[in-house]
């Protein structure tokens, strides 16, 4: 059936328009694919040492966050810009969920976070969408990514603890406490014994303020999650 669909609908870089795939090994070379982890700071992040159990800083360590897993830097890689454009708007590339999950395993990888004890107790959250935002594009890109991710690292999915029950503006396009109030209500817990005293890592595209992060994990918590990380395809700082 694969073979099949490449045929009907062959698949281009979207790096260099070669056939075959949508990130070819010459392209996916030019990504600069994170070896480091960095704090929760907005403005010049700390790089967490290698063998610390800890994701935050002294200035950041009161957030609810307890760190940050991200593989590019988005404002420094057109390539990754326009992977991700593609992943969630049109012409709606559900499928580049396998590559760009490829992407964050290289940087688990890379990093020497892809051990049995990170991943120990764990599970998946998806950032969820609203109704009308999941109508439109048809899927939640960040489950969509979570999916690939449980693939390869063995931990569930859990796509009904964390729902988005109030439409938002972009978050690309307001300023940091226009996010925040933006926000405000957007988000609400259900099946809270799905998570509890787990390690939940909570899976978005792309990490800007953290806003969005922030008041998932919040809500995370409060339904008894142990510890919340997030995991990004790429921050925007």
């Amino acid at each position: 059936m694969d073979n099949l669909l490449d045929i009907l609908f062959p698949k281009f870089c979207l790096g260099c328009q070669k056939e075959g795939t949508y990130l070819c090994d010459d392209c996916r070379t030019l990504l600069d694919i994170s070896e480091f982890n960095y704090c929760l700071c907005d403005t010049n992040p700390a790089r967490i040492l290698p063998n610390s159990k800890n994701g935050t800083c002294s200035k950041c360590k009161n957030k609810n966050l307890s760190g940050l897993y991200f593989a590019l830097s988005y404002k420094e890689s057109q390539l990754a810009k326009k992977l991700i454009h593609q992943f969630k708007y049109k012409p709606y590339l559900k499928d580049l969920a396998e590559t760009l999950a490829s992407v964050l395993i290289e940087h688990f990888i890379k990093t020497g976070k892809n051990t049995n004890d990170i991943w120990e107790n764990s599970v998946l959250v998806p950032v969820p969408l609203d109704k009308k935002k999941f109508r439109i594009r048809g899927y939640n890109q960040s489950e969509e990514l979570a999916k690939e991710l449980s693939k390869i690292l063995q931990i569930p999915v859990i796509s009904d603890v964390l729902l988005k029950i109030k439409p938002t503006e972009s978050q690309m396009t307001l300023k940091k406490a226009e996010r925040e109030k933006n926000l405000l209500g957007a988000f609400a817990q259900k099946n809270p014994e799905k998570i509890q005293d787990k390690k939940v890592f909570l899976v978005d595209d792309v990490y800007t303020t953290g806003s969005t992060i922030q008041e998932c994990t919040k809500i995370l918590k409060e339904s008894g999650a142990k510890q919340v990380w997030g995991i990004c395809l790429a921050r925007e700082g």
